[in-house]
């Protein structure tokens, strides 16, 4: 990378605010986030936040999209990959010392495993969405993975009208409860290989790195908690909701693990949670 561009990316990773920005796009990457979003999850007024993406997107760090009515921001990853390798290799001069411990989790992958694998499906409420993919994957993953759910701010019940979905789908919910996110995160907790965020509030959340570096993806879909209507038309919604992960999950459980390596697993997360396949707001 060109001296002149990573000092100025450097520099514009060097403000709080602009820092603390580029790490919550780094949590939906590689997809794109509404700044009323962001703004939200990182209580910013507009009027600042739309400085701080403007310099982000000056630096070549971020850069923005519009679909329809909105506009999303997302990290380049090309921007950021060269500017850690310009940390790591030119300034770091490669040095093994510094280098072993970021690739030592890199080097067992998954290349030669095809089963067991510790996934961990997460959401805000726990009630709906993380307990449909947990419900899933424990029943289509023909015993390669335990899955497990768990919410930011669980609901102290699950949702009957997804409770209804999962019984009329002939899954077994007897076990299914709502789990606070810490349950996953003391020291005795299950080293999970794959942690999945399902709503864009747990995305959004600040959470202490993984034990084990587990490969991360978001598979954001709109809250069917938050349908209105009839009773009808809000059981279709979770009809269409619990469709949408059934859709991911399928495709994630046919995914040949035994012969990926851990980035080529990383772009196949990312392409199944960048499925546009059930009906979001602008």
């Amino acid at each position: 990378m060109e001296p002149n561009r990573a000092t100025h990316a450097f520099a514009t990773l060097g403000h709080p605010g602009r820092l603390a920005v580029f790490r919550l796009l780094m949590r939906f990457a590689p997809q794109g986030v509404r700044p009323t979003e962001i703004a939200a999850a990182l209580g910013l007024k507009q009027n600042t936040l739309s400085h701080h993406l403007s310099d982000l997107a000056a630096s070549g760090l971020v850069r923005v999209a519009r679909h329809g009515r909105s506009l999303f921001y997302s990290v380049d990853l090309d921007m950021t990959e060269g500017l850690v390798g310009y940390l790591a290799l030119d300034i770091g001069r490669a040095r093994p010392d510094l280098l072993s411990p970021l690739l030592a989790s890199q080097k067992e992958g998954f290349s030669m495993r095809d089963a067991d694998f510790n996934v961990l499906f997460i959401c805000s409420g726990n009630s709906a969405r993380s307990i449909f993919a947990e419900a899933l994957l424990r029943d289509l993953g023909g015993g390669r993975f335990r899955a497990f759910s768990a919410g930011t701010l669980p609901n102290s019940a699950l949702n009957p009208f997804a409770l209804d979905v999962l019984r009329r789908n002939a899954h077994e919910v007897s076990g299914l409860r709502a789990k606070h996110l810490s349950e996953f995160q003391h020291a005795d907790a299950p080293v999970m290989d794959f942690v999945f965020t399902v709503c864009d509030t747990a995305a959004a959340e600040e959470c202490p790195p993984w034990q084990g570096q587990p490969i991360t993806g978001h598979w954001g879909l709109p809250d069917p908690v938050k349908a209105t209507g009839t009773d009808a038309e809000k059981a279709l919604v979770f009809a269409q909701t619990y469709g949408a992960l059934r859709r991911r999950i399928t495709a994630f459980v046919d995914l040949p693990f035994a012969t990926l390596d851990r980035l080529a697993l990383q772009a196949r997360v990312d392409r199944i949670g960048a499925q546009s396949d059930i009906a979001t707001k602008d």
